[in-house]
């Protein structure tokens, strides 16, 4: 197995049915809160002073209780309230499956020891860029952003698998890539099938409900998406003492997956959702 979700052991063990589990995550969603929107119900911060913290984040690395307190919005002593009040409320997928039914309170505990040993080779605190590639530093950068982007920015809930050299980036229904130019050259790529690219359009859209989008606006949200992950990779490259330009993001067909060129090599950063899609984070290094 590779990485996963509890959920999605389950379903793969074929201990819980998927319906059944859609129904618990759809339960976890309703209870578990955002911090911006424990803010908001606590009266530390209004719908305002969301939006705009969310909006700052999009420009600089910063977690939401850091930017809150830069802005001057939240002070530490009641973002520790905000943060206590949220663990307090948390419902994890295993509690919310016993909740509807899909597994007994007796058995969780034991499903849940088999899924940490199954999942234990998998655990990491940081990116590794395989063995032999140069200029690791800078792509580990490329990797954490756009891991950070996906949490701050898209509000993806997912798992990152390892890194690896790849000669192909398999096929997806949307590719959105940006060319950079400088001390490091090559092309990012980040790919992901239709329900994340909803996902990511309602939350740079801050709209519940996209379905009656239109394509081009959908696709859109995925480059902006880009856009602001290679904006902020630039800027923390730059710290490093190293620079490159970007050229504005495009969509590729994706249909048929991208073989990378023979004068390139490519680095494929597989990352797994919370609802069992697939996405992914490529760089095709010149």
């Amino acid at each position: 197995m590779a990485v996963m979700f509890f959920g999605q052991y389950l379903v793969e063990k074929g201990l819980v049915t998927r319906e059944v589990l859609l129904q618990a995550i759809e339960l976890q969603e309703s209870v578990n809160l955002s911090v911006g929107a424990v803010a908001v119900s606590m009266g530390f911060l209004t719908e305002t002073d969301v939006e705009r913290i969310n909006q700052a984040q999009r420009t600089e690395d910063l977690r939401f209780g850091d930017m809150a307190a830069k802005l001057g919005l939240l002070n530490q002593d009641q973002f520790q309230q905000v943060l206590t009040k949220q663990k307090n409320n948390h419902l994890y997928i295993g509690e919310a499956l016993v909740k509807v039914g899909g597994l007994t309170s007796d058995d969780l505990p034991l499903y849940l020891e088999e899924f940490k040993q199954n999942q234990a080779q998998y655990v990491t605190d940081r990116v590794i860029i395989p063995e032999g590639v140069a200029n690791a530093q800078i792509w580990e950068v490329f990797a954490d952003l756009t891991y950070k982007m996906l949490t701050r920015v898209a509000r993806l809930t997912f798992h990152s698998e390892p890194a690896r050299v790849a000669t192909a980036l398999p096929p997806f229904s949307t590719i959105a890539a940006m060319d950079f130019t400088g001390d490091v050259s090559g092309t990012y790529l980040f790919a992901v099938q239709d329900g994340a690219r909803k996902r990511i359009a309602s939350a740079i859209l801050n709209q519940e409900n996209v379905d009656l989008e239109e394509e081009e606006v959908l696709d859109d949200t995925v480059m902006e998406f880009v856009n602001v992950v290679c904006g902020n990779i630039a800027a923390k490259v730059a710290q490093l003492g190293s620079s490159f330009e970007i050229e504005p993001p495009e969509l590729l067909d994706g249909s048929s997956g991208l073989p990378v060129s023979p004068d390139r090599t490519g680095i494929l950063f597989p990352i797994s959702l919370s609802d069992g899609e697939q996405a992914s984070m490529a760089i095709f290094i010149k």
